[in-house]
């Protein structure tokens, strides 16, 4: 019985021994090897386009003989004496160029009174007449160049023979051809929204031939809105535009064209959504073979936002003139002003 005793009392301490022994966790790691096939190069595009720069082509050969002669040298530009002369020619150029060709014939006129032969002040008129359009005067200042010969005129001599050879492609119809003044017709009470009838003149002078299919007018239309202020046309689609003339005839150096511009009516939620839109005004643009020839803006801010810009001239251009129901054509329908009034 004693001995059983011992035997559990040992097997308690035992016990109680293991279990105050702290318990010790080890983490080995172990390297394992996976085998990852390899992704495969992705095929080509067949819409992929790659360029390359071209290569340099191979120098060709040259002849022994071609190698040991220099480069011709260009021609020299004609070399001015008289530095009085010189200062005058660049005067009448910076003229041209800004379009004053007055001055720059008063400042020519004064050098060839000085050197009457020199072939710099001979050219610089010759190119001042044919942008003035006067192309015999024009001729005439080449011929004397082209005279010269290579020794008096040098590079001056090719232009000239090109001047000469090529003639003169178009007309110049600056102050030819031109804006009368506009008409506009305003009816802010027609039922299908604001109507406004443009009716622009197109002036022409006496003796001036010109082909109509190089002949344009460019009108922009501005609105008010009461959301976004001054904005331009929206849509293309409110303007309708017919020439008066069916056949032109320039009766009295005079054809028109009649615009008519309709802003529509909003419903109450689109106008307060987007504001109200009334008509503020347009620029008119005059074009000949891609040249501006004039503009009209009115009110005169909106040549500031237009695209086209008109060269200030001497006169101020002419405001428009506001009909009314009063002074209109006989029997012009402004809910029809396409159809001519009868006569």
């Amino acid at each position: 019985m004693a001995f059983f005793q011992l035997l559990v009392a040992g097997l308690a301490l035992s016990a109680r021994f293991e279990a105050t022994r702290p318990i010790r966790i080890v983490q080995k790691e172990v390297t394992k090897l996976v085998m990852v096939p390899a992704p495969a190069p992705p095929a080509a595009s067949a819409e992929a386009v790659v360029a390359r720069p071209p290569l340099p082509e191979p120098p060709a050969e040259v002849p022994a003989v071609a190698a040991a002669l220099p480069p011709p040298s260009p021609l020299p530009t004609p070399t001015m004496a008289d530095p009085r002369c010189e200062q005058l020619l660049t005067e009448a150029r910076q003229a041209r160029v800004a379009g004053d060709m007055g001055m720059a014939i008063v400042k020519l006129e004064e050098a060839r009174g000085r050197s009457p032969e020199d072939p710099n002040i001979q050219f610089e008129l010759g190119l001042v007449h044919e942008a003035m359009g006067v192309f015999d005067t024009a001729t005439a200042h080449y011929e004397k160049v082209f005279q010269m010969g290579v020794a008096g005129a040098g590079s001056l001599y090719a232009r000239a023979a090109e001047k000469l050879r090529d003639g003169f492609e178009t007309e110049v119809l600056l102050g030819k051809l031109a804006l009368g003044r506009v008409r506009i017709f305003n009816d802010p009470n027609d039922e299908a929204g604001q109507r406004v009838v443009l009716s622009i003149p197109v002036e022409k002078a006496p003796g001036v031939e010109i082909e109509l299919k190089d002949l344009s007018i460019s009108v922009e239309f501005f609105n008010r809105s009461t959301r976004d202020g001054i904005v331009p046309l929206e849509d293309k689609s409110w303007v309708a535009q017919k020439w008066l003339s069916e056949h032109f005839a320039w009766v009295n150096g005079e054809e028109t064209l009649r615009m008519t511009y309709l802003i529509p009516k909003l419903d109450q939620a689109t106008e307060h959504l987007f504001g109200e839109r009334s008509y503020y005004g347009q620029v008119v643009s005059l074009l000949y073979n891609g040249e501006l020839l004039d503009v009209q803006a009115w009110p005169r801010d909106l040549a500031a936002r237009s695209r086209q810009k008109a060269a200030a001239g001497p006169e101020a251009p002419q405001p428009p003139e506001f009909l009314d129901k009063d002074n209109l054509p006989p029997n012009f329908d402004p809910n029809q002003p396409m159809v001519l009034p009868s006569r």
